[in-house]
């Protein structure tokens, strides 16, 4: 007789739904976040933010372009989620090496 209590079919069960979960995860693992940008030759990146909403992550070519982008970046964001877009201010901005 092939009968399972509770508990075990409930363990059962979870073991199943863990093994499905990591075989159909499996397939992403192999994606990088930032291939994008890196195809494109961007390697310099800069946040900016205000003193209150959201901020700005950018990337560019150089220093300066990034800083830009993410200055611009953060005055949208800002604005739209009701902070205050005049004090975005860059607060981070750095090159990646070549490698």
């Amino acid at each position: 007789m092939n009968t399972c209590h509770a508990r075990q079919c409930a363990y059962r069960a979870a073991q199943a739904l863990l093994a499905l979960s990591l075989v159909l995860n499996a397939g992403c693992s192999s994606k990088h976040g930032k291939a994008n940008y890196a195809a494109a030759g961007s390697n310099c990146y800069a946040k900016a933010v205000p003193t209150q909403g959201e901020g700005g992550l950018a990337w560019g070519d150089s220093l300066g372009s990034a800083q830009q982008k993410s200055l611009s970046n953060c005055i949208r964001y800002a604005g739209r989620s009701g902070g205050t877009p005049d004090t975005c201010q860059v607060v981070l901005a750095r090159c990646k090496h070549s490698r």
